[in-house]
């Protein structure tokens, strides 16, 4: 299970937050400055071309009228008319003498036929100039017409422009304001809201780069973001399963290491107690012992004794490696259980009759079938059998008996005897290899500590399951189950991979 970050007030998201905000705010002062920038140059453009179209028909309305008819009048009457129409007004002769002007003595001001609107209004165009007056030293908008009497110019100081400029402007960033506020608080949650789920990613992709690979995020929201999310959680799902993987593959190189060097240190401690003794014993023989009849034939059968033992060790282990690695050859079918059990106890009988212990097989059913290799059952009834008689007092019973169990699919065989019982502490240990309740007892009658090993495997094959219920003093079953019908089972089968614990 992965385990989900919770990095909604992280400093991270409040450090991104503020870069997408100054980055958001630096944008908009960027489009607030390009829109008043347009907007002031508009709205001059707009008032010169107003103020310059008034001033032309002012001027104009002034040329058709004898308002300005002599000097003497002219000059008079000029201030008044400039006073009533806001405007400085200008008298041009025709040979670019100034006649009259509302604020300058015509005497002493320099001859106009140069100034690009006056030359404009002489040559019958009306003229529009934008500059600084040198008479006066004020900027203003110059505008001349032609007249009976040569040129009239109307001429407005430019603050009034710059005034309305500034009014013009002051209204564009007020609307600016109102219009882009639900954009920049709308901004801001938005930044907010990408901020947390970025500084989320960015954590995350920091977990796993720590090799916290349980590290999660809730898939939320939408988009390209919600897919990134999800592929660093498939990420982090798959280099934990890889990461479980590993460890689990190393605990078992670590287990198999641990086994080997258990098996090698049990097969050798098997292997040289027989192999000492028939080495002492020929010794002893070579030394003139087999001249003495007395001994000689004791000697030997000493020596015939663990050479058969250690045949018998031979066989275990070369079977008990077939079995774990999973070469031995099954042939499953269908066989009549009764024919089984019958064939394991008649098979046994002889040797449970030399200390005089009877075998008692409880009747089951004929028409019981079980799937099954046959050799593989004998051999697990065997070794089950064999022990019960090792192990059981003379004049005891050994017991074998079966029950159907149609809703597992599977029939559960019994093997209980009358022996001293296992301990508690041994029962979970007992299918190991090697592991003997009484070690010396056990190798006393012959056995080598593979045989239940054995058995597990072989029912594992099967796959069955085996069990044994015990109590000291009170003997022991060993319980064990065959399938009814072919579960899928295979000649070499791969159903339990491990080996037999240690």
């Amino acid at each position: 299970m992965g385990s989900n970050l919770n990095v909604g007030e992280q400093p991270l998201a409040a450090r991104l937050f503020v870069k997408f905000m100054a980055a958001l705010l630096c944008l908009f002062g960027g489009a607030v400055l390009a829109v008043d920038l347009l907007a002031s140059r508009v709205a001059v453009d707009n008032y010169l071309d107003t103020l310059a179209e008034r001033l032309e028909s002012e001027a104009r309305g002034l040329a058709r009228t004898d308002a300005l008819s002599g000097p003497l009048l002219v000059q008079e009457r000029l201030p008044g008319l400039a006073e009533a129409l806001g405007a400085r007004i200008t008298v041009v002769a025709p040979d670019g003498r100034v006649l009259a002007d509302s604020e300058a003595d015509p005497a002493q001001t320099e001859n106009h036929r140069s100034r690009p609107e006056i030359a404009s209004a002489l040559a019958g165009r009306v003229g529009r100039s934008v500059r600084q007056s040198p008479t006066v030293g004020v900027s203003f908008l110059y505008v001349a017409v032609p007249s009976g009497q040569g040129a009239v110019r109307l001429a407005a100081p430019l603050e009034r422009v710059e005034e309305r400029s500034k009014a013009v402007r002051r209204r564009v960033l007020a609307a600016i304001a109102l219009a882009f506020l639900p954009f920049v608080l709308f901004s801001a949650w938005l930044a907010r809201r990408i901020a947390t789920r970025m500084a989320a990613v960015m954590e995350l992709s920091a977990e796993l780069a720590r090799g916290n690979f349980k590290a999660r995020l809730p898939e939320t929201g939408g988009g390209e973001l919600r897919a990134f999310i999800r592929h660093l959680n498939q990420t982090g799902e798959k280099l934990q399963k890889l990461v479980a993987d590993l460890e689990r593959e190393h605990a078992e190189l670590e287990r198999l290491e641990r086994i080997r060097r258990d098996f090698v240190v049990n097969v050798s401690h098997e292997l040289r107690t027989p192999v000492a003794s028939i080495q002492g014993y020929a010794e002893t023989l070579l030394d003139g012992a087999l001249e003495d009849p007395q001994h000689n034939r004791r000697f030997l059968g000493v020596i015939r004794q663990n050479a058969e033992r250690l045949g018998r060790l031979t066989e275990d282990l070369l079977a008990l490696s077939q079995l774990e690695l999973k070469s031995r050859r099954f042939e499953f079918a269908g066989y009549r259980l009764a024919a089984l059990l019958d064939d394991a106890v008649e098979t046994i009988r002889p040797i449970a009759a030399r200390k005089n212990i009877t075998v008692e097989r409880a009747e089951t059913p004929p028409d019981w079938e079980v799937f099954c290799d046959a050799a593989a059952v004998h051999q697990i009834l065997s070794n089950l059998l064999d022990n019960a008689v090792k192990f059981s007092p003379e004049g005891s019973t050994v017991q074998v008996n079966a029950r159907l169990d149609r809703g597992e699919g599977h029939v559960v065989v019994c093997v209980r005897d009358q022996g001293p019982g296992i301990p508690s502490a041994d029962l979970p240990r007992i299918f190991e290899r090697f592991y003997r309740v009484d070690k010396a007892r056990s190798r006393e009658l012959g056995g080598t500590g593979l045989g239940l090993a054995i058995v597990k495997h072989l029912v594992q094959a099967h796959g069955g399951k085996i069990w044994v219920e015990s109590e000291v003093g009170r003997g022991a079953a060993f319980f064990f189950t065959l399938p009814l019908e072919d579960p899928g089972l295979t000649s070499a089968p791969d159903l339990h991979r491990e080996f037999t614990v240690m």
